[in-house]
This record gives structure tokens, C-alpha cells and sequence, in this order.
């Protein structure tokens, strides 16, 4: 607009659609018993229920910046939505009977959506120092919004064969939304930060920065943070900082809920989650969410002093209080009479707690070296390392279940250790001309599965001939899945200035995770399951194998 004001936009709008498999019904299968027809196989050979999903992004951006009597500023409004809309395809509702149900249902979705308006000023300032100071300051107003859209009647109506029979009501795989879990939540918050950044010496930074907020539904909190850097040698500095840390619940969080099919222990079982403030919960004993809080330290070095190499260490040391999770599967015959009291069929429940304290700490390496020019292209390497131990220092108690029942051992070594302790990532990339590739290779860690048995009485099993996952822990049903590498390659081409093409691969070479024993193994009972869903969800990488692309970009 003028030499002092700039105005800006951006926007996106994107589309996703997906099949997700469910667990196979095979033909003997309660869940795929006509009652309707005495109870003879709807599908003779069994069925494979689909959820299919249709997303939909929004987001948008506007803002002006410039200066103004010596202040930069930056002023900008920012909006986005989701969209998630779910169907199940291939299934019925075993409840209603063949002759009544549908195959096809509109289970219903979910919405979310977030304004925010933003002011941020920063301006250098005189104090006498040897150096100016700084200095930026801001404002933030944010709304945020969370629905959930009821599914058509059948997708979740529990027909005349759910309680004479013990048919699931809703439809197979994904019941949908009832309208008793309709929701339509709000809320607004209120922020401002100062900041202080400057130069005591050539070779020592130091930084001080404050932040109030204020959640319509969770009351006010003030956060700091302390950092400096210093530079004894050009080339290499240390740098450390202190800060502390809040986060709200999330709303969904607060307000989701459903009932899906999960494959716990190795055994298929109908799980229900649940708003913490619904009476199921309740008798659960479930409270309301409270805030995370954290306090965290960080320290390092950093390493430039060769041309082309960058090299930094640092430690952090993360605490959060209340920490909120996800309990337990929560079985047994008291859980099953609270579900049939509120009409809810299922086997399990769960909800969200405040259930433990943390405190997380490891070590980042990061390296990168720019190969100097030789004639045959740009060449950059870099490397990154990094150790991670999680523990938990603390655990809350409940009215109702004990703090063991809903968060116990299971979930407990999920979050400390169901994720690798090192992960190591090589790169290598090449640009000339018109031409580049790059190629990652990342190596995960070790990766514990805690009581991965089931109680379903089972003769024996035959074993999988390829790698499988061992045992490992304090129990007999652990397993431990090996560390895996996996390779990622791109190659891009610009036939002309303004275009790019490029193809690629993530997991190159089809690397797959140690598959789980089935059957009874060294007097380990780990079902039957496992035979045909061969791949923990814990596994780093996911389990589907390889996936190709091809991208294209155009700059206007």
C-alpha cells in the first residue's frame, strides 16, 4: 500500500477422502448373525465393515504490517474449520435384523473451528546499555468451537434384537452419533505478552518474556520464560532457558464421545469413550478436566566454526503436572452393569483424567555439512540423534475405581515406553540445475508392548515364519518390537522456471514391524487375533508398507 503499510493473504482449501478398514466379521461371528433369520450368517463368508471418511480444511489468513513512529507491527485476523464426516459402507446393524438394516450409513461428524485476532508491536529501545533493547509486545483474542452432528437414525438405533440377543446396536464397526451425544460448545480466550531481548556483550544474549491468559471456562494463568546465549568463540556458544507452561483441555478432550471396536490384549471388544461429565463417567469416577501445567529447562551448544558445519547439543527436562490421559479399558462385570444401566452395549469404557505427573528428558543431536562444490551438483548432509526417557512421578486417586484401575500398568508403560527411546535420522540432499533428490533413512528404536495376552482359552498357534516381535519387560505377556530402519526417497525435475515435478517414495524398501506370536507360546496365551492382525499400532512407522507419490508445484 505504501512504503509503511503492507497488506498480506493467504488461504487453503483442502479435500480428503479415505477408506478405513474395520476388524472382518467372519461368518460365525455374533456380529454377523440375522436374527431376523434365526440367527444364520447375514454374510455366509463374512463381511469387511468400511469407514468412510470426508474431510474438509478451511483456512484463511489477513493482515497488514508496517511501521509506525518507530514501531514494526504486525495486525491480522486468522480463521480455520474442519470438517469430518463419517460413513460405513459394507456393514448392518445386527440389531435390526437383516431385513431392516441398511449397508450403508451416514454416521454423522465432527466440526472444529478457530478464530484469532492478533496485534503484535516490537520497537528497538534506548536505556543506556551498550546495546538497544527489544522490546515486543502483543495481544490475542481466540475462539474456538466444537461440534458433534448426530447420524442418520439407523446408523445407531438400538433395534428389537439388541437385548434378547446381545446383538451391538448401530452399525457394525462404527455406530453413529446418537443425538444424545450432540453437542454444539464455545468457548474464548484473552492473552498479552512482553518480551525483552538484547545484547549485553558481542558475545552474551539475554531474553525475558511474560504471557497472561484468560480461558472463558478455565480462568487466568501467567507464564514466563528466562534464556541467554552465550558466544565465547566465534563458532560456538551455549545457550540455555527456563520456562513454564500451560494447556488447556482440549475441547474435544471435554466432549467426545463414541463406541468402536478395539482389538485389546487380543481380544475383539466393544469400547465406549465418554465425556467426562456424563453420568456414565461419573459412576466411572470421573472429575472435571483440569489444566496441564509444565515446567521446563532446556541447555546446549551450538558449533559453526567450520565453513559449511553446524553441529548443535542440547538437553531439555520437561515436568507436567496433571497431566491429562486416557484411562484404562476399563472391564469387568461392575463396568458392564453401569453400561447396561444407561442402556449402553459394550464390554469396556474409558475416559479422559488428570491422572499423572511426568517428567520427560533426553538429549537432541543435530548435525548438517554443506559439501562444497565439486561439479556435480549441490550435496547437503545432516544427521539428528535423540535419547528420550519419560517416567511418571506421580499418580491422582479417584472416587469410584482406584488410581491403579484407571491408569495401570498397561497404559503407564504405553506412555513411557511405547514409543522408541533413540531415533536416528541420516539425510542426504542434491540439487543441479534443474534437478534435485533427497534421501532420508531413519532408524526407530526399540519399542515395548506391555500385556499384549488375552484370557480367551487357546490350545496352541503356529508362529509366522518371518521376524517376530520378542519377549521383553517384567511380565510374561510382554513383547518388544526390534528397531527398524526405514528409506525415503524423492526425485524432482523442473521442466520450466515455474513448475516442479516430483515422485517418491516413503519406506522405500517395504519395511514392515516385527509381527505379534499368536496361540499359546511358551505358556503365554496371546489369542487368536494376532493371526490375522499380524501388526501392533504401536509400531513407530505404522504398518501399511510402502507409499508412492507424485507432486506437482506451480509458482505464480
Amino acid at each position: 500500500m505504501s512504503d509503511n503499510i503492507e497488506l498480506y493473504y493467504f488461504g487453503s482449501y483442502g479435500v480428503r477422502d479415505a477408506d478405513g478398514a474395520g476388524f472382518f466379521r467372519r461368518s460365525l461371528d455374533a456380529r454377523n448373525a440375522d436374527f431376523a433369520n434365526g440367527g444364520r450368517p447375514f454374510v455366509p463368508e463374512g463381511f469387511l465393515p468400511l469407514i468412510a471418511s470426508n474431510i474438509i480444511d478451511i483456512s484463511s489468513a489477513f493482515g497488514a504490517r508496517g511501521e509506525f513512529s518507530g514501531w514494526d507491527y504486525d495486525l491480522s485476523i486468522n480463521y480455520g474449520t474442519n470438517r469430518l464426516n463419517f460413513a460405513v459402507e459394507d456393514s448392518f446393524n445386527t440389531s435390526l435384523g437383516g431385513l431392516v438394516s441398511q449397508r450403508r450409513f451416514d454416521a454423522g461428524g465432527l466440526r472444529s473451528g478457530q478464530t484469532s485476532v492478533n496485534a503484535d508491536f516490537r520497537r528497538d529501545v534506548e536505556i543506556g546499555l551498550s546495546n538497544p533493547v527489544s522490546v515486543a509486545i502483543g495481544g490475542e483474542y481466540r475462539n474456538e468451537t466444537y461440534q458433534i452432528v448426530a447420524g442418520e437414525p439407523q446408523s445407531f438405533i438400538a433395534g428389537p434384537f439388541t437385548f434378547s440377543n446381545g446383538a451391538p446396536p448401530g452399525a457394525q464397526v462404527f455406530p453413529g452419533f446418537a443425538p444424545s451425544t450432540e453437542i454444539d460448545r464455545s468457548r474464548d480466550s484473552f492473552a498479552g505478552y512482553i518480551e525483552l531481548d538484547t545484547d549485553i556483550s558481542d558475545a552474551f544474549n539475554i531474553q525475558a518474556a511474560g504471557r497472561y491468559e484468560n480461558f472463558s471456562d478455565f480462568g487466568g494463568t501467567i507464564n514466563g520464560k528466562l534464556a541467554a546465549r552465550f558466544e565465547p568463540i566465534d563458532g560456538i556458544a551455549l545457550r540455555g532457558s527456563i520456562s513454564t507452561g500451560f494447556r488447556a483441555p482440549g475441547m474435544a478432550q471435554q466432549f467426545f464421545s463414541t463406541t468402536s471396536t478395539n482389538n485389546v490384549g487380543g481380544q475383539l471388544i466393544e469400547i465406549g469413550t465418554f465425556p467426562v461429565d456424563s453420568p456414565i463417567a461419573r459412576a466411572l469416577g470421573a472429575v472435571d478436566l483440569e489444566p496441564e501445567q509444565s515446567l521446563n529447562f532446556g541447555g546446549g551448544v551450538t558449533f559453526n566454526a567450520i565453513d559449511g558445519f553446524n553441529l548443535t547439543v542440547d538437553y531439555y527436562n520437561i515436568k507436567i503436572n496433571d497431566r491429562i490421559t486416557l484411562t484404562e479399558n476399563l472391564q469387568g462385570a461392575d463396568v458392564v452393569a453401569i453400561l447396561r444401566a444407561a442402556n449402553v452395549i459394550g464390554t469396556s469404557a474409558r475416559f479422559f483424567i488428570n491422572g499423572i505427573d511426568t517428567r520427560s528428558q533426553g538429549v537432541d543431536i543435530v548435525a548438517s555439512y554443506r559439501v562444497p562444490e565439486f561439479g556435480i551438483g549441490q550435496f547437503r548432509l545432516n544427521a539428528g540423534f535423540n535419547i528420550s526417557d519419560t517416567e511418571i512421578t506421580d499418580r491422582r486417586a479417584f472416587s469410584g475405581f482406584t488410581a491403579n484401575r484407571l491408569f495401570a500398568r498397561q497404559e503407564s508403560l504405553r506412555l513411557t515406553d511405547g514409543q522408541p527411546k533413540n531415533k536416528l535420522n541420516l539425510g542426504l540432499n542434491w540439487d543441479l540445475d534443474k534437478f534435485g533428490a533427497t534421501l532420508n533413512a531413519n532408524r526407530f528404536g526399540e519399542v515395548l508392548i506391555p500385556d499384549a495376552v488375552t484370557t480367551t482359552p487357546l490350545s496352541g498357534g503356529v508362529q509366522p515364519r518371518d521376524n517376530i516381535a520378542i519377549a521383553a519387560g517384567d511380565a510374561p505377556g510382554d513383547l518388544e518390537l526390534t528397531p527398524k530402519w526405514v528409506v525415503d526417497l524423492e526425485l524432482r525435475a523442473k521442466p520450466v522456471e515455474f513448475i516442479t515435478i516430483a515422485v517418491g517414495a516413503n519406506n522405500l524398501f517395504d519395511e514392515y514391524p516385527d509381527r505379534l506370536p499368536f496361540g499359546v507360546v511358551n505358556g503365554v496365551n496371546f489369542g487368536i487375533n494376532n493371526s490375522f492382525l499380524p501388526y501392533s499400532s504401536q509400531s513407530p512407522f505404522g504398518f501399511s508398507g510402502r507409499f508412492l507419490y507424485g507432486r506437482v508445484a506451480v509458482d505464480f
